[in-house]
């Protein structure tokens, strides 16, 4: 069943009093729905032809009742404000009244009837104690709603206790609910801490009920579009990680595909949290936070056009595992180490690149375009094969506009040593271990070519 039809026949059920079976996308993973209740004065405030506490607690009742077909969902009630008056300005007045267990519908339908609203409102405080009234279970989705017809009256902030709360992983973000409350200082208060609804009459408020409640329980249809310079979702094939952007942490990672359709295949996400996309191009892409709409099908755009970049080099080379450093042009962070003889994609752009070779090779503001290739081919080096008689110390250098350019140190051990170098003129500049003379320094030209090797004897 997909999400949006799960959505209106829950909704439609609802409305109709019947008790709805509620979908649950999370099979095997705990939910825990703590439903944070206004008990202050001003919930008997009217609402339609009741009082907004008389309706909050009939439509909550329905909720709970149909929620008890529903596997591997607990819910818990914790109320604030109902049991000091509001004279005393009590701002730590705030109780759990029904624990998180299974089965415990029927416990929190009756002792939800015999709460009535009483004193001030202190949702800050509620939602500090609210963190400890989930059982440790570091897998399970903990979801609180908010249900309160004020804003708070102590002093707190409940958008920075939100924001800690995810940060830690104890909570997803909170839906609040408003009654009657729609005004921009109301707004302001909660739209930080989490979602935020508005509803000014019963119906609404049932309305939202249901929404929520298929928030928690339900997945939401995705894609990814890997955007080419065209603005088309025609890239694919680059790995994607997914991380909570309230908390930083990794929720999963996959291999971007497309479907039998050539379109970018579909995820089923969790509507609740907000996410940090990361496309794993060369450099990365970043989106976020983003935020999903849930029932209905989402699409997230991420920019990432690329092209190709060959490195190669003529002739036998001698080096092994030769790379390439890839950097972004004029930046001093490393993009990536190419090998020597590959093909790599790069989001387009321009480039500077160093090749270790011997000396190394510099390439700067090599442009890579969109579904191009661009080619650096090396000239294939040569080999300098160093004998010595006796333990030298001295250094290489490469002699270019009559300037000594430091190449390498030698390792200045008797016996037979290759190198291998790209082609060029050098100067040997050494002295034999053992003598104690600045004067008895020596200096030699020589010449690599490639693909020759250049004997030198000491």
């Amino acid at each position: 069943m997909s999400v949006k039809r799960s959505l209106w026949l829950f909704l439609s059920l609802l409305a109709l009093g019947v008790q709805a079976q509620v979908p649950n996308a999370y099979p095997g993973q705990k939910t825990r729905i703590l439903f944070l209740l206004d008990g202050s004065g001003s919930m008997l405030a009217t609402m339609g032809n009741s009082n907004r506490w008389a309706v909050a607690v009939h439509l909550m009742g329905r909720v709970v009742d149909t929620l008890r077909t529903v596997g591997d969902v607990e819910v818990g009630l914790r109320v604030f404000g109902h049991t000091q008056p509001n004279e005393k300005h009590d701002c730590y007045d705030t109780r759990l009244e029904v624990p998180f267990e299974p089965y415990n519908h029927k416990k929190f339908l009756q002792r939800l009837g015999m709460i009535k609203p009483l004193g001030y409102t202190s949702i800050t405080q509620s939602l500090l104690a609210a963190a400890k009234d989930f059982p440790e279970d570091p897998t399970a989705r903990n979801i609180i709603v908010i249900i309160t017809d004020g804003i708070e009256e102590c002093g707190g902030d409940p958008c920075a206790v939100s924001e800690a709360l995810q940060k830690k992983g104890i909570i997803l973000r909170p839906f609040i609910v408003g009654l009657g409350t729609d005004s921009e200082e109301f707004r302001n208060a909660y739209s930080c801490a989490g979602r935020y609804y508005n509803a000014e009459s019963p119906e609404q408020f049932q309305k939202i009920l249901g929404v929520i409640i298929n928030q928690a329980l339900n997945n939401t249809t995705v894609q990814f579009n890997l955007l080419d310079a065209e603005q088309r979702p025609l890239e694919t094939d680059v790995p994607l990680s997914l991380y909570n952007a309230d908390n930083g942490r990794l929720l999963d990672a996959y291999v971007h595909t497309m479907n039998g359709k050539n379109l970018p295949d579909t995820l089923y996400l969790d509507p609740i949290l907000r996410y940090r996309v990361v496309a794993h191009t060369l450099p990365p892409v970043e989106v976020g936070p983003v935020e999903i709409i849930p029932g209905r099908h989402n699409t997230v755009p991420l920019s990432t056009p690329q092209g190709d970049l060959e490195i190669k080099i003529g002739g036998i080379s001698k080096y092994g595992r030769l790379q390439a450093i890839v950097r972004q042009h004029d930046s001093t962070r490393t993009i990536n180490a190419q090998m020597v003889n590959t093909v790599e994609r790069y989001i387009s752009g321009s480039y500077d690149l160093e090749i270790l070779t011997t000396p190394r090779l510099y390439f700067s503001n090599i442009p890579v375009k969109p579904n191009r290739t661009y080619t650096i081919e090396l000239p294939a080096p040569g080999q300098l094969q160093l004998t010595l008689g006796r333990d030298l110390v001295g250094s290489v250098f490469e002699w270019k506009n009559n300037q000594m350019v430091w190449v390498m140190d030698l390792q200045g051990n008797m016996g037979k040593t290759l190198y291998p170098m790209q082609p060029g003129t050098y100067k040997l500049v050494y002295r034999f271990k053992g003598e104690t003379r600045t004067l008895y320094s020596k200096q030699q030209f020589f010449t690599i070519q490639s693909g020759t090797n250049t004997n030198i004897a000491l």
